[in-house]
């Protein structure tokens, strides 16, 4: 008794613990990828970051050459156009090494990819063009006018300082090395200039390198969440894929030992009956006497016992070489024309005595003029004597038991079986409908069985295209009703009327 809390704990820390589990080595996981990681968030989404940070650099490979001529065309309206033409060409010969670099990257193979080594090379280039940049600060030592070059200065640098910022926003090392040398440079330059204007637009270039770092440090958050959503949803496509491969696989399995199972039984079919059969007809001779009386009276009762063992067992394998063949497919109907109300009465005749020997009140209501059925009459009389089987085992002593043919609401037929027994709970009529299963008050208040019968009456039906109906209330009894559909009534066509053309041509003789 002690042990039966040890033991449901288990059971529950069973899934606890594999989850716990789980947690722990995805929180390990994620620990080592951000250690290992050159942007410190995850090592998986370097190369994306860096990805897409080389195609922003590329997207712009047009439009930053020429931002950088327009602006140097506007440099030279204060200073010698060789000085705005040199200047233009350090900044684009910087551009051009960042565009190379991105390339390689692109076409580098990703499987050999090292992050330390790429970002360093990305900032490092970054560098260089953002010095390339601060060169701007250098016009004020030949300008001629310096107060009308300190304001286009400032423009051309806030202007570079916003599309640099932008292009990187996925490399936060990248984003400061290629705008903090040119806001430096500008911001001194007009600091010593000197000037309440040159002040104030000093205080502009700070604040304006501040605002844009910012908003590239938010760009490059809801860039890595994006990617991070992204991870998350191929992780769970591909757990799904793994998943469903997995249920796909299992279910393959399981089907493929069915129909082995199935394939087997049908297979084994008369293998199993002969001996059994011949079995059951010795009996029958020892316990009818027919070479003559027992020297011992009690060899004819266990004669007869072991005839009734071997009907049970033969009723038994029947049933369930019926359902493996059934289930295996290899089930084929016998098709012809079949009266309902004559198999019934031919199964309430086969066990009327049954019904006696238990005190069972068996009565029958039958149709009028209802047609012929087209389907498998063999088929049907195991339906009916299944039905009528489970009503009168499961009906307790003095109980009642009404069988009825009639036509059914679609217009096909319908057999019901209605019993006063026990009754089945709602919860188990699943349960009594699946293969093997049997009611709890079945068990207890009838002789045992293999639960094979209403799986056999549902696969029958379904094979008649029919429909398969159980209801029942506890301590008030059962109803099974067995539907076939409309298509497989006979019903009476009308009779063909010909019709005689106009002209009617007479012989002579006539």
């Amino acid at each position: 008794m002690a042990m039966k809390p040890a033991m449901h704990g288990d059971g529950l820390r069973g899934p606890l613990g594999r989850e716990a589990r789980r947690s722990s080595q995805k929180a390990v996981f994620e620990a080592r990828q951000r250690l290992t990681s050159s942007s410190g968030t995850r090592a998986s989404f370097d190369y994306e970051l860096l990805e897409e940070y080389a195609n922003s650099r590329l997207s712009g490979m047009l439009a930053a050459p020429a931002l950088v001529l327009i602006l140097a065309l506007f440099a030279s309206l204060w200073v010698a156009p060789i000085a705005a033409i040199a200047w233009a060409a350090v900044v684009l010969v910087a551009y051009g090494m960042v565009m190379l670099l991105c390339r390689r990257f692109l076409v580098a193979d990703p499987q050999k990819f090292q992050a330390a080594r790429w970002t360093t090379s990305f900032i490092a280039a970054e560098t260089v063009y953002g010095f390339a940049w601060a060169l701007l600060s250098l016009f004020t030592l030949i300008a001629a006018d310096t107060v009308g070059l300190q304001v286009s200065m400032f423009a051309m640098a806030l202007v570079g300082i916003a599309a640099n910022a932008v292009s990187t926003r996925t490399l936060p090392g990248a984003t400061l090395m290629s705008t903090l040398p040119s806001a430096v440079a500008v911001t001194i330059s007009l600091m010593l200039a000197g000037g309440t204007l040159n002040w104030a637009l000093a205080a502009v270039m700070v604040g304006g390198e501040i605002f844009f770092v910012f908003l590239a440090k938010q760009l490059f958050s809801s860039e890595l969440e994006t990617v991070a959503h992204q991870a998350e949803k191929d992780a769970l496509i591909n757990e799904l894929e793994e998943a469903r491969e997995m249920s796909d696989e299992a279910r393959r399995h399981a089907e493929q030992a069915n129909i082995a199972k199935s394939q087997f039984l049908a297979t084994m079919s008369h293998e199993l009956r002969t001996p059994l059969n011949a079995i059951i007809g010795f009996s029958e001779v020892l316990k009818s006497e027919l070479l003559g009386p027992h020297a011992v009276p009690q060899y004819k009762e266990y004669a007869g016992d072991i005839h009734s063992s071997g009907l049970h067992l033969l009723n038994l394998i029947n049933e369930l070489l019926d359902l493996s063949r059934i289930e295996a497919g290899r089930y084929d109907l016998n098709e012809e024309a079949v009266s309902l109300i004559d198999v019934a009465e031919d199964c309430r005749r086969m066990l009327e005595i049954r019904a006696k020997a238990k005190g069972i009140d068996l009565t029958v209501s039958y149709g009028n003029n209802l047609p012929k059925l087209w389907g498998d009459e063999r088929a049907i009389r195991q339906v009916v004597l299944n039905l009528l089987s489970n009503a009168i085992k499961f009906t307790p002593q003095s109980g009642k038991v009404h069988l009825m043919v009639a036509r059914s609401g679609d217009g096909g037929q319908l057999i019901s079986v209605r019993d006063n027994g026990p009754g089945i709970p709602e919860s188990e009529i699943e349960t009594v409908l699946s293969s093997f299963g049997q009611g709890s008050l079945a068990q207890k208040t009838a002789e045992q069985g293999a639960g094979l019968g209403l799986p056999i009456v549902q696969k029958i039906l379904e094979l008649h295209q029919g429909r398969f109906d159980l209801f029942s209330k506890l301590r008030f009894g059962t109803e099974a009703i067995a539907t076939f559909p409309r298509a497989r009534v006979m019903d009476a066509l009308a009779p063909v009327v010909e019709k005689k053309d106009k002209l009617e041509i007479y012989s002579e003789a006539g």
